[in-house]
């Protein structure tokens, strides 16, 4: 998935940070997308709840700010739920205090600032790990951010390093080379992506004499010729304690950590130097002229596409709660008034937008993919068309109920976990002046009419006051091309260095409090009812929500060779109607209520996720179990999703990373393997009616079901509810079962180069089969996968590869486990030109750990950062429900939720040095590069 359609569809609350966001790493994991999505504003779709209910906000609740005399705002709030706590940085610049010729400065300063200091001169990447803190960063238009969230006792640890990159951060020649070449790499990235090329040309053109006209990254030109003078200069301008807010929630005790805040923050010094609030040039958003003319790009791409941006007011002018509840109206769920005119009719295959609202101004941007085969002009006109009818006709108090009750519904949804609660906190903070922002919001969201509503679409969404962008593609994919094994060594030889050793390392970590007890965590009730629907249920009135997690066996594993995409596409229609409800219905009942529903097939199995408010559960779980086992699969319904499954797939094979990871599993499984087919144009097509209502019906049963809840519930009335809903979902026979045959692995090294056109950045992967969860070697497979690549910036991958050589933005391993099966890769976005540089070095690093191991303090490191993730982790309830219903499905012991860390614990450096010799194979190994032409191709030993 592109970055620009993530992050239109997993956004922070209510305030957009940018269209943009700039982190200093990528994430691995693209899980496939729901064919109705039409857009999240927010973390999760369609979140809505019923107009009339009054939602307590508890997101401001207990927060003290504190503002220390060298000018630091610090901002924090208890949350005892979990012992854990998340420190968070914000400064109060971002590309907006940018201009052409300096632009991405405030991205590239954010990767330096994981350089080290004066004090500390190693990766603070490796500080962080080694802490096992969840550890990140981002810039945008208004600021950039540092955010990391581990176990209670490393607080102070946190502050301190926090503290040090404020002050001392290193910023010399040899550094800032290395990382202009990785953020030149993350920038190519985003070249790939048509949406992105298309939005720059936009922007440039909507704010032509403003910073936020600027691409929130950079160009290439401007990075390639950052000096450290300049680089330093911002440093020592903007990130001082004046200009920063400090955010702080979690399990912790306010008077104490107050303290250590004064005596690690208190003694830095205000900036010397005057402050810019705002670029040399300022554009007034009303009087903003444009062109009548439409941008047209040109250009290798999937599909067609037409976006529209309209210039609107700063965040805190008065209109921007009617322009919100208008974007909801428009474009939230599948009820609103753009995805009826342009998806159900058939025009587009998908319609997001956002409201982005910044320190100077904002603007409402639309973002419309066309079906295949339609006509972006048509799709303008019909557009503008259902535009103009809301002057013409006006909105219901229904449309506007809703839309305010899912604003309202996504706020709490949205701030169950204590990072998103610094994170709107720090960002309402620096965007708007005052982190009690969203609260006040809202309450004036309450007060919007339905007048309001058009009076901001007739205001703001005028014709005459947008510029618009037509993306038509120019040039088609080309096939890949399978080189056979090679066997002739390389001439290359590329230094790997000396790593900092772990030994070496724990010296420049700050001390860290006595280890906690945490205790016995508390385990699932487990029930099985009598049809075999197990059911997992796990008490937490922390905050009133509920969060759903479900598995069914019917994955893709079991798609016809002819007809791949069948399980996929039974899943994406199994809410589009019932025996007594159509789509609109059941969407509306979602939408009105806070309630969440999605159906996504993997290759294992088809994951249900679900939240809503806790008086809303009983609706959530009747539509649950309505649509499983009353889906009828209108034509209709099923013919759109065919086509918006062939424009996702027409996508998909134009990202070079999913060309590469398509290519890769099928390089390394066999045809007639459950791995190896993937869907094509032609198999969509093959599949009918009668296939889907047979698929759902031989593989959508109660006894390959789990369902795993968490929240504020009562565990018998649900198991009640369950009973009432579910008891009459019976199925004859036995589950259909695969056999998954032996894998051999390859003879010797084998290359395929796919050519993708028009693409900046290639993507390789290399690797063969793994293991699956239940083999007994996953935990210190775990651990060495954490040494070798599980972060990119700690990982000896990621040290190598990315921060020493500068050739890569992303460098990961991983061990992806099934029940079945499990596949070995790393991944790597690299230059054309670095590609193979690139694939030699890690090859050669492979085949040193394989043969030399690791180290004892290397070992002990990547256990305390596991332990640290894993508790990090299930103090986020969505990540707690799939734990807990993961481990039922891999058939793990039912107190494996409480004893995982034990087990990581036990790892020997014998046991991962094991590991390392049976489950690296640098000489047997699959390696796929897809993406611009690799120059040179050079062969690997």
């Amino acid at each position: 998935m592109s970055l620009f359609s993530t992050l239109y569809r997993y956004r922070f609350p209510l305030l957009l940070l940018s269209l943009w966001i700039i982190a200093v790493f990528l994430f691995g994991g693209k899980p496939a997308d729901s064919q109705h999505m039409v857009v999240s504003k927010q973390i999760h779709t369609q979140s809505t709840v019923h107009a009339q209910k009054i939602i307590p906000q508890t997101v401001t609740e207990n927060v003290h700010k504190t503002l220390l005399e060298n000018g630091l705002t610090v901002l924090t709030k208890e949350v005892h739920t979990a012992p854990v706590v998340t420190v968070q940085v914000w400064y109060k610049v971002g590309s907006r205090n940018e201009e052409p010729g300096v632009n991405g400065i405030a991205h590239q300063l954010e990767h330096m600032m994981f350089k080290g200091t004066q004090n500390r001169p190693v990766q603070f990447g490796r500080l962080f790990s080694a802490l096992g803190s969840d550890s990140n960063a981002l810039t945008s238009y208004d600021q950039t951010a540092y955010y990391n969230t581990a176990e209670r006792n490393k607080l102070k640890a946190l502050l301190i390093l926090e503290a040090d990159r404020m002050h001392n951060s290193l910023i010399d020649p040899e550094q800032l080379a290395s990382e202009k070449r990785v953020v030149i790499s993350e920038l190519q990235g985003y070249e790939n992506s048509p949406e992105y090329r298309l939005n720059r040309a936009v922007m440039r053109a909507a704010f032509p004499d403003h910073a936020y006209g600027l691409p929130v990254g950079g160009t290439k030109a401007d990075v390639e010729n950052f000096t450290v003078e300049q680089v330093q200069q911002y440093y020592r301008k903007y990130y001082s304690p004046d200009n920063a807010i400090l955010a702080i929630v979690g399990d912790f005790q306010t008077a104490p950590t107050l303290e250590a805040v004064q005596e690690i923050f208190g003694k830095l010094p205000k900036s010397q130097q005057s402050k810019v609030n705002s670029p040399k040039s300022t554009v007034n958003s009303q009087q903003l002229t444009v062109s009548s003319s439409p941008i047209i790009l040109r250009e290798a791409g999937a599909e067609k596409m037409l976006q529209a941006v309209y210039p609107l007011p700063d965040v805190n002018h008065p209109d921007m709660p009617a322009l919100q509840v208008m974007d909801y109206i428009l474009t939230e769920g599948r009820s609103s008034r753009l995805y009826q005119a342009l998806v159900e009719s058939g025009l587009a295959s998908e319609v997001a937008a956002s409201v982005a609202s910044l320190r100077e101004f904002g603007w409402y941007e639309l973002l419309v993919t066309a079906a295949p085969n339609q006509n972006l002009t048509k799709i303008d006109s019909v557009l503008k068309k259902a535009i103009a009818n809301v002057s013409k006709t006006g909105v219901t108090a229904e449309e506007v109920n809703r839309a305010k009750a899912q604003l309202e519904a996504t706020v709490i949804l949205a701030n169950r976990d204590i990072t998103d609660q610094a994170m709107q906190l720090g960002n309402d903070e620096t965007t708007t002046g005052d982190y009690r922002h969203t609260e006040s919001f809202l309450a004036n969201v309450r007060q919007v009419s339905s007048a309001d509503v058009v009076a901001v679409v007739n205001k703001y969404l005028k014709p005459e006051a947008r510029v618009v962008g037509l993306f038509e593609p120019s040039q088609k994919q080309a096939k890949a091309a399978t080189a056979k094994p090679h066997s002739t060594p390389t001439t290359e030889n590329f230094s790997l260095g000396a790593p900092v050793a772990s030994t070496e390392l724990l010296k420049y970590l700050p001390p860290v409090d006595e280890a906690m007890e945490i205790g016995k965590r508390q385990l699932p009730q487990q029930i099985t009812f009598g049809n075999g629907l197990r059911l997992l249920l796990l008490p937490d009135r922390s905050t009133p929500t509920v969060t759903l997690s479900g598995h069914i066996n019917a994955g893709m594993e079991f798609d016809p060779e002819d007809k791949a995409g069948l399980a996929s596409l039974v899943a994406d229609n199994l809410m589009n109607g019932t025996k007594t409800k159509d789509f609109l219905t059941i969407a509306k009942t979602l939408e009105e209520r806070g309630a969440s529903l999605e159906f996504r097939a993997y290759r294992e199995g088809v994951r249900i996720e679900g939240d809503s408010l806790a008086a809303d559960l009983p609706v959530l779980l009747k539509t649950l179990a309505d649509v499983v086992k009353n889906s009828t699969f209108p034509a209709k319904e099923l013919e759109l999703d065919r086509k918006q499954a062939i424009t996702s797939l027409k996508v998909d094979l134009d990202d070079p990373d999913e060309v590469a990871n398509r290519t890769f599993i099928q390089s390394i499984y066999p045809k007639k393997h459950p791995l190896h087919t993937f869907p094509t144009e032609k198999s969509l097509k093959r599949i009918k009616r009668e296939d889907a209502i047979a698929f759902k019906k031989k593989h959508y049963r109660p006894d390959t079901t789990v369902l795993a809840l968490v929240g504020d519930f009562d565990p018998a009335k649900v198991r009640s509810l369950i009973q009432s809903e579910f008891g009459d979902w019976q199925v004859s026979g036995q589950p259909p079962k695969l056999q998954y045959p032996q894998v051999s692995l390859p003879e010797g090294v084998v290359r395929v180069n796919s050519i993708v056109p028009g693409k900046s950045q290639a993507s390789t992967y290399m690797g063969y089969k793994g293991i699956n969860r239940q083999d007994p070697r996953y935990y210190a497979a775990s651990v060495l996968n954490e040494i070798l690549g599980g972060d990119t910036l700690s990982s000896r991958l990621g040290a190598e590869i990315r921060d020493r050589q500068g050739l890569t933005y992303g460098i990961y391993s991983y061990f992806q486990v099934g029940k079945n099966t499990g596949t070995f890769w790393i991944e790597i976005q690299t230059s054309p030109e670095d590609t193979n540089k690139a694939i030699a070095s890690t090859h050669k690093l492979l085949k040193q750990i394989h043969q030399q191991g690791v180290t004892a303090s290397e070992v002990e490191a990547a256990k305390q950062t596991l332990i640290g993730d894993y508790n990090v982790s299930l103090a986020n309830p969505e990540e707690l429900t799939k734990h807990i219903l993961m481990n039922q499905v891999y058939g793990l012991d039912e107190v494996e939720l409480r004893s995982f860390t034990e087990k990581i614990q036990q790892v020997t450096l014998a046991q991962v040095n094991q590991a390392a010799r049976e489950l690296l194979h640098p000489d047997k190994i699959v390696v796929v590069t897809a993406g611009p032409a690799v120059l040179a191709e050079q062969k690997i030993q």
